[in-house]
């Protein structure tokens, strides 16, 4: 066998559980990613199976960014007996934890003493990587391997890999994509496309469709809010506790700033439908409050504009019509308050499928009144109670949810908010893979379905080949 080769351990078969294995001799091999599959790619109690391969000679794992389809793993890995460094960007070293950490209490053990030893477990073998810094992993005669790590604009400290493996004569470069972001994210610095890379691992969740225009979101997100709260009702917006709820903090913060402004300014001509200096926005999701924290902390690693609000003395992750829940009976008091009084608010909560978290209260006590919406801003797996839920939108005549075994009548509105996509889109990822100045030699997809591996190959393949070279597209 002819080495460096690569093995897939995941995220082949779906848009989930990345794992990939970076062979440098027979004995000595680099770990990129280890996800657990979720949703309908996953196989009856993944969360707790065994790891399914030999962790002997891993010299590390490097994580791409700390989302569970691509962290997941990590306890089986651990109890598999592998002890080597797990390297990420400095922002991810420090989200991971509280991710792990959650995810252990629910799937492992909630006891105190079990969850201290893990979390010290974790954090004693996390190396933080700078950005943009080559990294030295394996060094010895015949042999060399060093890492970078690029940021992918995917969410806070999310990052591509770049690995450089020299082996007896030959220089390679290899390029782990982890999740691309698209450009619209409003904290993030954009990414930007490798220099080089002779075999590119690619993900392809959008590979087959482009993103809507992401340039009037907030706008979109404004307008969505009047309507919603014309009817003195609760906007429900069900999300992911990492990056999609900081992204629509950021976003409401500034419709919040800009409304102040006019107001200041004296009345609109038409009016407001709602004194928004008085509108509540609330968090209710314990994770989603530890993960904004560090957000706020990690703000170096913002862009440009949004450390200019920071600047300016605004606290775009921090303002003051931001309401925190944490415990369960706050939770409960105020989902029975919002229910009985009417009073508008807007409430984020997890999770971002309405599969499980806080969210469900909202919505048992709340789906059957038409004053209040719910609004979807995130992608939902087929089969979930969310997926079910955003097929009933603009449906006529009686319209019930199951929700943990009872069924609901659905007489609240119900909207979906484009534009808030995580992951690049099918112009995005052929941008990445073959950029003017450059591009890969060989591509491996994955982390997508079947029809856009096959929709994003044809499209890299179709652009190099106006570029006058030519490329080799795999599938696994």
């Amino acid at each position: 066998m002819e080495y460096p080769v690569l093995s897939h351990h995941g995220g082949t078969r779906g848009v989930t559980g990345s794992c990939h294995q970076l062979h440098l001799d027979p004995s000595t091999s680099l770990l990129i990613d280890c996800g657990l599959e979720q949703g309908s790619d996953a196989a009856p109690g993944a969360a707790s199976a065994p790891l399914g391969f030999d962790v002997q000679g891993i010299q590390a794992l490097v994580i791409t960014h700390v989302h569970l389809d691509h962290v997941g793993r990590i306890p089986a890995l651990l109890a598999a007996g592998c002890r080597g460094p797990i390297l990420c960007s400095e922002p991810s070293a420090q989200l991971l934890p509280l991710v792990l950490e959650d995810a252990y209490k629910l799937s492992i053990s909630s006891e105190p003493a079990h969850v201290a030893r893990y979390l010290k477990f974790i954090r004693d073998l996390v190396v933080p990587v700078p950005f943009e810094q080559w990294h030295t992993l394996v060094e010895r005669p015949g042999l060399s391997c060093r890492i970078r790590l690029q940021r992918a604009g995917h969410l806070l400290g999310s990052a591509y890999v770049e690995c450089d493996v020299r082996h007896e004569q030959a220089n390679t470069r290899y390029v782990f994509s982890g999740d691309l972001g698209s450009g619209g994210n409003p904290l993030l610095r954009p990414l930007q496309p490798p220099e080089r890379a002779d075999v590119l691992v690619l993900e392809s969740t959008y590979g087959d469709r482009l993103h809507p225009p992401a340039g009037d979101r907030e706008q979109r997100l404004e307008a969505a809010i009047d309507r919603a709260l014309a009817d003195q009702g609760t906007l429900l917006i069900p999300a992911f506790s990492l990056g999609r709820t900081q992204e629509l903090l950021y976003e409401l913060e500034g419709i919040l700033h800009r409304k102040d402004l006019l107001n200041k300014a004296g009345p609109a001509p038409d009016g407001d439908p709602l004194d928004w200096s008085q509108l509540p926005i609330i968090l209710d999701s314990p994770l989603a409050q530890r993960i904004t924290c560090v957000y706020r902390e990690l703000h170096d690693y913002w862009n440009a504009e949004a450390r200019a609000r920071l600047a300016e003395g605004r606290d775009p992750l921090g303002f003051s019509q931001l309401i925190s829940v944490d415990t369960h009976a706050r939770h409960q008091q105020v989902v029975n308050y919002l229910k009985s009084t009417g009073r508008p608010a807007i409430v984020i909560a997890g999770n971002g499928m309405c599969s499980g978290g806080r969210i469900v209260n909202y919505l048992k006590a709340m789906l059957g009144d038409s004053r209040h919406e719910v609004m979807f801003v995130g992608y939902q797996a087929k089969g979930t109670p969310g997926a079910v839920l955003q097929a009933s939108e603009g449906a006529e005549g009686f319209v019930q949810i199951d929700l943990d075994g009872r069924m609901y009548e659905v007489r609240a509105k119900v909207v979906t908010l484009p534009g808030y996509s995580g992951h690049a889109d099918q112009a995005e990822l052929v941008a990445f893979a073959s950029p003017d100045r450059g591009g890969a030699g060989r591509v491996v997809l994955v982390h997508g379905d079947n029809n856009a591996k096959m929709a994003l190959g044809k499209a890299i393949e179709e652009k190099i080949k106006q570029q006058g070279r030519s490329i080799k597209v795999f599938i696994p």
